[in-house]
């Protein structure tokens, strides 16, 4: 499997700070539940790097 790999799978994500000063995504399928703390500046790493993929998606779409 890879990033590419299309699945049939619902999950909800949920993204907030935590009352520790860290950024915590919360990603919810069905009985799993991952949260992962992130320090601010990871999560601000985390922030570009999902602004980039979106370019490069929008950059994919045009073609």
């Amino acid at each position: 499997m890879s990033i590419n790999t299309e699945r049939d799978v619902e999950a909800n994500l949920q993204i907030g700070p935590t009352d520790h000063g860290m950024v915590r995504l919360f990603i919810e399928a069905g009985s799993v539940e991952i949260p992962m703390d992130f320090d601010p500046e990871e999560a601000e790493e985390i922030a570009e790097e999902i602004r980039a993929a979106a370019a490069a998606a929008r950059g994919q779409k045009k073609r």
